[in-house]
C-alpha cells in the first residue's frame, strides 16, 4: 500500500485510486512512480484483466503539483522517475484501461484520459488543459490525440483558451463515454470494468495491441515534439510569471514580460 495510492484487485479488475486528497491528487514524483508501478504490475499479472484509475476526494487530479516545483527532487533521474516513465507506461498499457473521473481533472488529469480506452465522468466533474495559461505547451501526446478525438477547432479552443469543460461537453466531444451521478460513478465504472474483465485476457490483450499499433508511433512522435517546445518554454518569462501568480494567489499578467 502506497502513501499516495490505493490499489485493490477485485474480480480481475485492478482499481487504482489516487490518494493525495489534501493536494487535490496533484502529481508529484511519488504519485507518478506509484501509478506507474501499479500499472506495470497489472500489465504482467495473470489475474488482472482491466485497470481502472480514479481519485479520492473532490478531485480526480489537479495535474502537476506546482507547489512542489521549488522543492529539491528526491529523484534527479527524470528518465526513471516522474512524468516520463509514467506516461510511457500509460500510453502503452497492454490491457483495457479505464478512468472514473470523480472531480476536476487538470493538465495530466485531462491528457491521460486520451490514453484510456473508456472514461466515465461524474456529472459535476470538469476538465481543463491549462498549459498555455502556464506559459508552456501541451503534453502526453495530446497534440496528436486531441485533434484525432475531438477535432481541430475544438482542440484549438481547448488549448488556446484553457477553458473548463463540464462532463456533458466532455461526453459530447468524445473525451468520455458517459456522465453519471457522482454517487454512482465508482460502482458503474467497476461494473463496466468487471464486464470487460470477464472476457479472455489473451483476446483483450490482442485487441488492445491492434488498437495501439494504429497510433502508438504517432503518439510517441508527438510527445517528442512536445518535449522540445515544452522544454524551451519551461522556466521562461511566461512560465515564471504563471508560477509566481499561482503562489501569490493572483491572476498572471502576460502583457509586460521581459525578453528572457
Amino acid at each position: 500500500m502506497s502513501l499516495v495510492l490505493q490499489v485493490e484487485d477485485r474480480e480481475r479488475v485492478r482499481i487504482i485510486t489516487l490518494d493525495r486528497p489534501h493536494s487535490l491528487n496533484a502529481f508529484n514524483d511519488d504519485l507518478y512512480d506509484a501509478v506507474r508501478d501499479a500499472l506495470q504490475d497489472a500489465a504482467t499479472n495473470p489475474d488482472v484483466a482491466v485497470a481502472l484509475i480514479t481519485g479520492r476526494g473532490r478531485a480526480f487530479t489537479a495535474g502537476q503539483d506546482l507547489g512542489e516545483l521549488s522543492k529539491p527532487r528526491r529523484h534527479e533521474d527524470g528518465q526513471r522517475h516522474g512524468f516520463i516513465p509514467f506516461i510511457e507506461t500509460v500510453e502503452a498499457f497492454p490491457k483495457p484501461l479505464m478512468a472514473a473521473v470523480n472531480g476536476i481533472g487538470v493538465g495530466i488529469g485531462l491528457t491521460m484520459l486520451l490514453h484510456c480506452d473508456v472514461v466515465l465522468m461524474a456529472r459535476k466533474a470538469r476538465l481543463r488543459a491549462p498549459f498555455v495559461s502556464l506559459g508552456v505547451t501541451a503534453e502526453a501526446g495530446s497534440t496528436y490525440l486531441l485533434p484525432a478525438t475531438i477535432g481541430w477547432q475544438a482542440t484549438a479552443r481547448l488549448l488556446y483558451t484553457a477553458e473548463w469543460l463540464d462532463a456533458e461537453r466532455a461526453v459530447e466531444l468524445g473525451l468520455a463515454l458517459r456522465a453519471v451521478p457522482g454517487k454512482r460513478l465508482r460502482d458503474e465504472a467497476v461494473a463496466l470494468a468487471t464486464e470487460m474483465a470477464a472476457m479472455p485476457i489473451a483476446s483483450l490483450e490482442g485487441t488492445k495491441k491492434l488498437l495501439l499499433e494504429a497510433r502508438l508511433e504517432a503518439v510517441r512522435a508527438a510527445r517528442a515534439r512536445e518535449n522540445v517546445i515544452f522544454g524551451g518554454l519551461a522556466g521562461g518569462p511566461a512560465n515564471r510569471e504563471a508560477i509566481a501568480a499561482f503562489r501569490e494567489r493572483r491572476d498572471p499578467d502576460f502583457t509586460k514580460l521581459p525578453d528572457a
